[in-house]
């Protein structure tokens, strides 16, 4: 079982984890052992509540695939045990971000004192140019 927050807790059976060889350092296990491990859950099928199931779903994530299914690749750690671990906790971040509203943005103007601040600096800088052109007699 995995726990997300107070309300939320996912059933092993939820998530399909396959062992496979990682990418990268490893040494001499490196072609041996399957460490790395590769997490499926599918969003549809899962027992989160639609509120979250529609903001994975509509998440612009090129982990989420076209069929609703979130894949975690998981290949940090030297041990098939640390990266699992590492790919659970990476589902629950993923959970937990998609479930938090963004603070609708309020449009601001500037203020008359930076506009007429900007000004000057655009007049004096005019001023500065039209004294390098050639005095003509």
């Amino acid at each position: 079982m995995i726990r997300v927050n107070d309300f939320i807790v996912l059933a092993d059976d939820e998530i399909d984890m396959t062992a496979i060889r990682a990418q990268g350092a490893g040494g001499q296990n490196v072609n041996k052992v399957a460490s790395a491990i590769h997490l499926r859950f599918d969003i549809n099928a899962s027992s989160l509540p639609d509120f979250y199931k529609q903001k994975l779903l509509a998440m612009k994530d090129s982990r989420v695939t076209q069929d609703g299914i979130l894949v975690i690749k998981a290949q940090a750690h030297r041990t098939q045990d640390m990266n699992r671990q590492d790919a659970q906790q990476r589902l629950v971040e993923i959970i937990l971000q998609a479930g938090k509203t963004q603070k609708a943005r309020r449009p601001t103007k500037p203020s008359k004192a930076s506009q007429t601040k900007r000004m000057d600096s655009k007049t004096k800088s005019g001023q500065k140019k039209q004294l390098r052109k050639k005095v003509d007699f």
